[in-house]
This record gives structure tokens, sequence and C-alpha cells, in this order.
């Protein structure tokens, strides 16, 4: 088995690109509140909104980071696709099963205390 190191290369270019991207979103969302704040159309806000996320996903794309990322978030996507879910008839079941054995071990638990409190205060310090 190797123990090779992954490193990957950044170039400064590509740092920028990120941190333009982040500037773009976060300008995106400010804009929203901005112009929400200022009783403009609902839709020119929302407008405001999805341009700062496009243009930095736009920006994101250019970068060898970004479209690293934004494949990551593409198989991410297509792997969760794969998943078998539960129906719901085995969700329920599944979660009955579930909060029986909470109810059981809170019993025991309380049990165990009680056998405890009953020897240690009792039975040995003697007090009543």
């Amino acid at each position: 088995m190797s123990n090779q190191s992954v490193q990957t290369v950044s170039t400064s270019n590509d740092k920028f690109k990120v941190a333009l991207a982040v500037v773009a979103a976060i300008a995106g969302v400010v804009g929203f509140f901005y112009l929400k704040g200022l009783n403009k159309p609902a839709l020119m806000s929302t407008g405001a909104l999805v341009a700062g996320l496009l243009f930095a996903v736009l920006i994101l794309w250019m970068s060898a980071t970004g479209r690293d990322f934004l494949n990551f978030a593409k198989e991410a996507v297509r792997e969760t696709k794969k998943v078998v879910w539960p129906t719901r008839k085995e969700a329920t079941q599944i979660t009955g099963i579930v909060f029986a054995f909470v109810v059981v071990m809170a019993m025991f638990l309380w049990g165990t205390d009680k056998i405890l409190q009953f020897l240690l205060y009792d039975v040995i310090l003697g007090w009543k």
C-alpha cells in the first residue's frame, strides 16, 4: 500500500476567483435584503439574489477549484438519486422500533437508578 500524499495545486488567480465568487454571492444576498427593506417589488429583490448567485456560479466555473467543487456537487446529487429510500410503511415500522427501544432503555435506566439509590442511601449509608 502506498502512502503518497496528494497535493492540490491552486494558483493565486484561482483563489482570487473563488473569493470574488463568495463576494458576488454575498452581494446578491445583501442586495435581496436591501431591496426588500426599501419595499421594492419582490421580483426585483429576488432578481438581485438570483443574479448574484448566478454570477458567483459563473465565476466559480471559471476557476479549477470551483469546477472541482461543482463537479463534486453534481456527483453528490447523482449518488443521492441512487439511494433506495424506505417506503412509508418501512419508515413507520423503523420509527416504532426506535421509540420502543427508547422506552425500554428509559425504564432500564430508571430502574437501575432506583436500585442504586436504594443500595447507596438506604442500605450502605442508612439515610432514610
